[in-house]
């Protein structure tokens, strides 16, 4: 199995159980995992096109989705996002808008976009394909996506819906299941160290005694993303595996 692939499984994870929610997934392997989520395990989930029609995994179109509904599935906490983040905290505050002094920044990049609304009204996890300090950082520049201090610090009416199931990332998956709420690592992509992920994140991240692997696709599974979610291998442009094609090989 390679890197990416794994990662789908882990993005896939974040939709189980969820029941009839809209799965907004952001990035090639979010959409993959939520497609895969769909044909597997969460048979009941809405995906969209992103514009106006609800579609089956295949991209046939189910039905409409006009924007009055789709505000009322997220202002009802009925919808699960998976966004990205340019950077993110040890809380889960996610920053998508600059980098460097709001009032004078470094880097200019999308602006919050619907992270504040999205968090405080629905769950939202989070994918970042490429795990560094830059990304995982001591406390965000700017807070675009709310985190589990900031909605604590708004009170009930930002936290009435807000949920930060999972981060995933191309080293390993993460939580929040701490008593402070503080990311945890909660499994790691076989062939990624603990050490490798600590090195790779600017604050002192949670981690247990013993840290599980994150699970392998089943053979049915393998065959959904490789024969037809993504025959093109768009996974691997995402998440570039970093084994020898040889050593892929003997493992799959």
């Amino acid at each position: 199995m390679s890197r990416a692939e794994y990662c789908v499984i882990a993005c896939a994870e974040a939709w189980r159980g969820d029941g009839e929610v809209l799965a907004s997934p952001m990035g090639a392997i979010p959409s993959i995992g939520a497609r895969l989520a769909r044909l597997t395990f969460s048979p009941d989930l809405l995906l969209t096109d992103g514009e106006a029609l609800l579609v089956g995994p295949d991209g046939t179109p189910e039905g409409w989705l006009p924007y009055r509904q789709h505000l009322a599935l997220v202002t009802g906490g009925r919808r699960h996002v998976m966004m990205g983040a340019s950077q993110i905290d040890r809380y889960g505050n996610q920053n998508i808008s600059c980098v460097g002094d709001w009032a004078r920044p470094a880097r200019q990049l999308l602006g919050v976009r619907g992270g504040p609304v999205n968090t405080v009204n629905n769950p939202v996890s989070y994918w970042v394909p490429r795990h560094s300090e830059r990304v995982f950082v001591e406390k965000v520049d700017m807070i675009g996506g709310v985190g589990y201090d900031s909605a604590a610090a708004a009170g009930p009416t930002a936290t009435r819906f807000h949920r930060i199931p999972r981060v995933v990332s191309n080293l390993g998956v993460f939580d929040f299941a701490t008593e402070d709420h503080s990311m945890r690592l909660a499994s790691l992509h076989p062939g990624v160290t603990v050490e490798e992920v600590v090195a790779a994140t600017a604050f002192d991240l949670a981690v247990a005694d013993e840290v599980p692997y994150t699970r392998e696709p089943s053979v049915a599974e393998l065959a959904w993303i490789r024969e037809v979610i993504d025959p093109a291998g768009l996974r691997d442009r995402e998440v570039p595996d970093p084994r020898s094609p040889r050593d892929r090989g003997a493992e799959s």
